[in-house]
């Protein structure tokens, strides 16, 4: 089978033109403090001549917030219209720390190839790796997870993958936590699949990412639990427009 296939996915989730925008909470000694602004808009494109969905995903922190911590993330990545991978790029600019990842992703004799690089204070580090496996960026795996069919999911179950990380590939698990209510920024109540990423670093589990998308067959990100190096950051749904379906999962008063 070309890796290709096994990248591939039908999508029933999205379409292009999708604008979600988000509010974004940090933590600092036990204190929530609202702090920037994030969006992810999913627009048609072409890539090497074949049509394409272009993810953009931007964060940036208020003034206010980069007293503590300054960022600014503008994360790219470009799908096929059935879900594989093409691109990623991560140009991040957290704390005093600058540095652009890239990831261009190949396929051929059933296997899928990435060649990527992290550049940091001019200094370029390149490296390559191929998997009989799909390899997934932070977006398309996201992407991915919005076209799973939950129906016959049980809480603790773990999905595992590869994924880039712009200086080498990891072995990452994604684990469904069941099903929870979330009341969004726009005072909405959605009904919601949380799924965790996570790590494991000397045997011991490390959360990365707790994400909930609504329980309906948008599967639209409302809520993202994020957790850093400087602490805890948290973003919550303000408002959607271009959704591909309607929100059946809002919950009625």
């Amino acid at each position: 089978m070309p890796a290709s296939a096994q990248c591939e996915a039908k999508n029933d989730a999205f379409k292009s033109g999708e604008h979600v925008m988000y509010d974004l909470f940090f933590n600092w000694k036990f204190i929530w403090t609202k702090a920037g602004l994030a969006s992810l808009t999913t627009n048609e494109t072409i890539y090497q001549a074949k049509p394409a969905y272009r993810i953009n995903l931007l964060a940036i922190g208020s003034k206010k917030a980069d007293f503590f911590f300054k960022m600014r993330d503008t994360v790219t990545c470009i799908i096929g219209n059935r879900l594989e991978p093409y691109y990623f790029k991560k140009a991040a600019e957290e704390g005093k720390r600058y540095t652009i990842d890239e990831a261009r992703f190949s396929y051929s004799n059933g296997l899928c190839h990435v060649k990527q690089s992290r550049t940091k204070d001019g200094k370029i580090e390149r490296s390559e790796y191929s998997d009989s496996r799909c390899i997934y960026d932070m977006l398309s795996i996201l992407a991915q997870a919005r076209s799973f069919d939950p129906t016959d999911y049980k809480v603790g179950q773990r999905i595992q993958f590869p994924m880039t990380t712009g200086r080498k590939v990891e072995e990452q698990t994604l684990i469904f936590r069941g099903r929870k209510s979330f009341t969004a920024e726009n005072d909405t109540t959605y009904r919601c699949l949380v799924f965790s990423l996570v790590e494991y670093k000397k045997g011991k589990e490390k959360e990365v990412i707790t994400f909930y998308i609504t329980d309906d067959k948008n599967h639209l990100p409302v809520r993202l639990d994020l957790y850093l190096n400087f602490g805890s950051a948290k973003a919550f749904l303000s408002s959607v427009r271009g959704n591909r379906h309607p929100l059946t999962s809002i919950v009625t008063k």
